[in-house]
C-alpha cells in the first residue's frame, strides 16, 4: 500500500511517509507551514548554512532523502526527518506557530504508535476522515476494499523481485493503461488533480474496475509464480486487460465512457455552493 500521506497544519499541506516503521515529514513542507516563506527550499538551504557557521550544527545530517509526490505528480527525492529531528529543527525557526506545531507533531507521531500496536485504529481513522470529507458509506466501503487489494498486490510485487517506488510506478501504469486506456499521471491531468490521491477522486465504477485490474494481476502472479520485473509487467498488462474488457462492455451498455474528468473534489465543491 502507498505509505505516503498528506496531513494538514493551519491549512498547509505536509507530506509524510513511513520509513523504518515511523513517520518521516517533508522538511520543506514543515518550513513552509511555519514561515509562510515563498521559497521554503531556499529558506532551508540558508538555515543549514547559518547554523553551521554559528554553531557547527549540521541540520541535514539526520535527514534522509525519500521519494514523495511533487506538484507535477512525479515521485521526487525530498529531505525528510522523523518526529524527533523535526522537533529539533523547529527550535531554529522563529515562528509563533512553533508551539502549536509541536503539539500537532506530537499528536501525529503518537497516532502512528497506536496504529502499530492496533492496526484496526488506522482503518477506523481512515474511514472517519473520508466520512468527514463528505464521502458516502458505500463509496468508503469500496475505497477501503481497494486499499486492501492494493496492499495485497504490492506485497506480491515486493516478494517477487520488484523494487518499491520506481518499479511499482511502472507496474501500476501498466495496469492503468490496460484498464482505463490512460496512465495514472494522465488520469490525474484529466481530473485536474495535482498532489491529490487519484483514487480518492474516482467514482464507483472507476474504483470497481481499478480493483478488478489489481486483483486479477495479483492472482495471475500467484497462479504462474511470477518472478522478476519483466514478467510482473507482462502480468500487470494482462490483469489490467481483464478489467479493460469489462469496462468496454459496460460502456457499450451505458453508451458513455466510464473514464471521466469528474472528481469528488469538484462535485463536493459544487454541492457546497448549492447549499
Amino acid at each position: 500500500m502507498d505509505s505516503t500521506k498528506i496531513t494538514i497544519f493551519k491549512n498547509k499541506q505536509i507530506r509524510k511517509t513511513l520509513h523504518n516503521n515511523e513517520w518521516y515529514f517533508s522538511v520543506i513542507d514543515v518550513i513552509e507551514a511555519l514561515t509562510d516563506s515563498d521559497n521554503p527550499r531556499n529558506y532551508w538551504n540558508m538555515m543549514k548554512v547559518r547554523l553551521k557557521l554559528e554553531s557547527g550544527i549540521e541540520l541535514s545530517t539526520n535527514c534522509v532523502q525519500l521519494k514523495l509526490p511533487a506538484l507535477d505528480g512525479k515521485m521526487r527525492e525530498t529531505d525528510c526527518a522523523n518526529t524527533e529531528d523535526i522537533f529539533r529543527m523547529i527550535q531554529s525557526i522563529p515562528s509563533p506557530k512553533a508551539e502549536p506545531f509541536k503539539r500537532w507533531l506530537a499528536r501525529v507521531g503518537y497516532e502512528r504508535v497506536q496504529e502499530i500496536e492496533n492496526p484496526e485504529l488506522a482503518t477506523k481513522r481512515t474511514r472517519m476522515l473520508y466520512k468527514l470529507k463528505g464521502y458516502s458509506d458505500d463509496w468508503i466501503e469500496k475505497r477501503m476494499r481497494g486499499i486492501a487489494i492494493r496492499e495485497e498486490l504490492t506485497d506480491e510485487w515486493k516478494n517477487r523481485g520488484a523494487k518499491e517506488n520506481k518499479d511499482y510506478e511502472i507496474l501500476t501504469a501498466e495496469i492503468s493503461k490496460a484498464t482505463f486506456g490512460v496512465t495514472p499521471s494522465e488520469y490525474k491531468k484529466l481530473k485536474g488533480l495535482k498532489r491529490e490521491n487519484l483514487r480518492d477522486h474516482m467514482d464507483d465504477f472507476e474504483l470497481i474496475f481499478n480493483m478488478l485490474g489489481e486483483r486479477a494481476t495479483t492472482e495471475i502472479h500467484r497462479t504462474e509464480n511470477s518472478k522478476g520485473v519483466a514478467k510482473l509487467k507482462s502480468d500487470a498488462k494482462r490483469g489490467g486487460n481483464v478489467a479493460g474488457i469489462a469496462r468496454k462492455n459496460l460502456e457499450k451498455q451505458l453508451k458513455r465512457s466510464v473514464v471521466t474528468n469528474k472528481n469528488f473534489l469538484k462535485n463536493h465543491e459544487s454541492k457546497k455552493k448549492l447549499k
